[in-house]
């Protein structure tokens, strides 16, 4: 499918596909190691508000040999104070719609994940790592600080202390460092990303549309709350999601010894 007939429309620096019912948005600009412009990340926020309601999970993936190597830094413009904090708002803006946005998102990650691309990785549910991802936040060492939402996703995952550490002396981790310590969930070999992440975005797919819903929405705020609020929102998202015809119907399978087993490959 074209990508501007499906998905909104795209920059040439991003190309969009259907496969059954997951979309598959990928990021198409190897020679600048897919940094990404204003113009791109406008891109991703149009992909993800023109997403067709019968897509049920995406996948963001990577032309070339790196995933995001982060703010192409051609287009840092001399911005006031009021100006820089607008650009930044834009760039937190459209991560949210990845974050909390309608569908699960699985990211296909290999060679450079570093600073914007850590950012929008961070933004995703799932991350799959070639044995060649990286990751970075070079900010301290260009006299820059994050601005994509990374002081606030990125310590959720790693801590803050291995993020202070990575942006005041420019550690790198590797791909089995990074899974290590939360920054991805999967390691496969290279050139294996892409399958793996569709492969995961397809079992994805397949389930109850209010259970998704739930994990993508109501989780990470459930997280975040008090532990008395916490129940309480628990409870709520349980009835909601288990008083569906879908759920009863899922149900009445797995009684019936219809559903796949957990044991069950």
């Amino acid at each position: 499918m074209a990508a501007g007939q499906s998905f909104g429309p795209l920059p040439d620096a991003l190309r969009a596909e259907r496969i059954d019912k997951i979309a598959v948005l990928t990021l198409a600009r190897p020679a600048k190691r897919n940094a990404l412009s204003d113009e791109a990340v406008l891109g991703i926020e149009s992909f993800f508000t023109h997403l067709d309601p019968e897509v049920r999970a995406v996948v963001i993936d990577a032309e070339g040999d790196h995933f995001c190597a982060g703010l192409d830094l051609n287009e840092m413009a001399e911005r006031d104070t009021l100006a820089g904090i607008e650009h930044s708002r834009m760039w937190h803006r459209v991560f949210e719609r990845i974050e909390f946005g309608p569908v699960p998102v699985v990211a296909a990650l290999k060679g450079a994940v570093v600073g914007g691309g850590l950012e929008l990785a961070a933004a995703t549910h799932i991350r799959v790592a070639e044995q060649s991802t990286f990751y970075a936040l070079p900010e301290g060492q260009r006299g820059i600080f994050v601005g994509g939402g990374a002081s606030v996703r990125v310590p959720r995952l790693i801590g803050v202390s291995r993020m202070t550490d990575m942006m005041l002396t420019g550690r790198r981790y590797d791909a089995e460092e990074g899974r290590d310590i939360g920054l991805s969930q999967y390691v496969v070999p290279d050139g294996a990303g892409r399958e793996k992440a569709v492969e995961l975005a397809l079992r994805i797919a397949g389930n109850a549309p209010q259970t998704n819903y739930a994990v993508v929405q109501a989780l990470p705020r459930i997280a975040e709350a008090s532990p008395r609020e916490g129940y309480m929102m628990e409870a709520l998202m349980a009835a909601v999601a288990q008083g569906t015809d879908d759920a009863k119907s899922r149900m009445r399978d797995f009684l019936a010894g219809r559903a796949r087993k957990v044991t069950d490959e």
